[in-house]
Parts: structure tokens; sequence; C-alpha cells
């Protein structure tokens, strides 16, 4: 059944940029009353002033900044009727060869952030008989060399919002998980600025792997989510073929294929991050600034929260 966004309240992380700055929009512009958290504040500040809405700096890895956050909300608009868990990061290179602090912070942010993400946030969506929105991606359906981090995280985060589901669900709260592919976001294409392999890899790859989806597209299917209170969200549709077929995915047959093209991408991707010299892209924020906590402590937001 359909619920008008209108009037509702929804916290979006990772809401500065990409997914979460147009999911934002694509749901304020259904009329909903969105709050915004994330790691830029100037960003979070600049969309927040076009849309009227409100906004928190907060890191999703840190569970006092989370909780000041969904406190702030709550004294800005009085409740929570749904949460994006969108904030996500991926590093470079391999596990092998990478930055070890990189591969693991993705991992924090990804799986951990989201599991800190809903403790904050359930029980206010309890009070509501909300929903919660949980963005995997079609990478916890299959993996490729370079994202181990990334895949893991997205598989358990994948995981993670099944059995929230069932624990939530007598409380008459939703839980839905998103799985996009590749979506034209700064976090994509700086992937492919980074490492030449990385966008000879996509090219080679069938669609929906290969292919890329505007985020204007992949914000509307997650504010539909929103309405409809959704169990999967396959951005594009096609990602939900690679659901039904995990199993070959994952099988010994297409393990030999990506082999024999690993072989020679893999030296090759190692050797760009190498000369790369950073885990992470050009526009992923990092850990937050003492400033950003600071302003993410319970005191601060729940009296001067960001409108």
């Amino acid at each position: 059944m359909k619920r008008s966004l209108s009037g509702q309240v929804v916290l979006i992380t990772g809401a500065a940029r990409g997914i979460g700055e147009r999911t934002a929009r694509e749901a304020a512009a259904r009329g909903a009353r969105v709050a915004l958290v994330g790691l830029e504040p100037e960003r979070l500040k600049a969309v927040a002033d076009d849309l009227g809405a409100v906004w928190f700096a907060a890191d999703v890895t840190d569970q006092a900044s989370m909780v000041a956050a969904v406190e702030g909300v709550v004294a800005a608009y009085g409740r929570i009727d749904a949460v994006v868990a969108n904030a996500g990061v991926a590093s470079r290179g391999t596990v092998a060869t990478g930055d070890v602090e990189a591969l693991v912070r993705t991992v924090e942010v990804n799986l951990v952030g989201v599991m800190r993400t809903a403790a904050a946030c359930l029980p206010r969506l309890i009070e509501a008989r909300g929903y919660l929105l949980i963005v995997a991606s079609a990478a916890a359906y299959a993996a490729l060399p370079g994202m181990a981090p990334y895949c893991a995280s997205k598989a358990g985060v994948e995981h993670f919002g099944n059995a929230v589901r069932l624990e939530v669900a007598h409380h008459g709260v939703g839980v839905g998980t998103a799985h996009p592919s590749w979506i034209d976001t700064d976090l994509v294409r700086d992937a492919q600025d980074d490492l030449p392999s990385f966008k000879e890899t996509l090219r080679r790859l069938p669609p929906p792997m290969g292919s890329t989806t505007s985020v204007e597209r992949c914000a509307r299917a997650f504010a539909d989510a929103l309405e409809h209170r959704r169990r999967k969200v396959f951005v594009p549709r096609s990602v939900m073929v690679m659901y039904w077929m995990r199993t070959l995915l994952n099988s010994r047959l297409t393990e030999k294929v990506l082999e024999s093209q690993a072989r020679r991408s893999v030296p090759l991707m190692e050797e760009q991050v190498r000369a790369l010299g950073r885990g992470f892209g050009a526009n992923t924020a990092g850990p937050p600034a003492p400033r950003a906590r600071e302003a993410a402590e319970p005191g601060f937001i729940a009296d001067r929260y960001h409108r």
C-alpha cells in the first residue's frame, strides 16, 4: 500500500552528495521533511538551505554522534518516520597490497555504520511504526577483485537487514535493503578516474554489472521504496536477475572466467593504486574533524540544530 511522503520525517545519512543528496531532494519534492546527516558541513548546509531542512554533522561509526543527531531530528520535527541508511565509502586496492586502514574503514562505515544508524534510529521508528531503508549494493551478490571490503560489507548489510526485519516486524516497522549497481556518483566517477583498470573492467562486464544508472533514477527508486515500504529495491530493476542468480554468479564456473581476467587486471590495478598514493577517492569524506564531532554532541544539537 502506498503511503504519501507528505509531512513524513525522513532522516538520510551520507546526504551531502550523491545518492543521499538526490534522495533528500526527491523526498522533499514529494512533501517529506528531511534531515540530513553526514561529514561535510558546508555541503550539508547548502543542500539543507535549498530544501528548508535540518542538518547534522555526524559520523555513522560514532554512536554518540549518531544518537545526538537522532535527538536533534526529534527536537526539530518531533518524530522520525523513515530512515535511509545510505552512508558508504569504497577503498582502493587489494587486501595484499592496499592500505589496510582504508580497507577496514570501508567495512566500518558501510556495515558497522549501518548497525549504529539502525540502533540509534529504531526506537524512534518503533514509536512511529516507520520504515528503515538500508543501502546495500549489487556487490552483495557478485564479487570483483579490488573490492573485497566493499563486497564483504554490502553482503553483510543485506543479511543484517534481513535479520533486523524479523526483529522489528511485530512493532509494525518495515525494513528494506536497496541494491544499486553502478550509479553515476562521485564515488563511481572517482574510481574510474583514479584507476583506468577499473574503468576497463566495467567496460568488459555484461549489464547490469557493466552499466551505469543516473543518480536521479536511483533517487526516484529510493523515494518510491519509502512510499511503498519495499522489502527489496533493485536499481536498475535488472539487478533482480543477479539476486535470483547469485548462486551461479558465485560458482566455480563464473570464478574461473573472472580469474582469467584478474591475472592481467589485478597487477595493473595494484600498480595504479601504488602510484595513486591514497586509499580513497578524492571526494570521499574521511573521519570527521574535531569540530564536526563537537557539533554532534547531544547538548549542542538538541538546542542548536542546523536549519
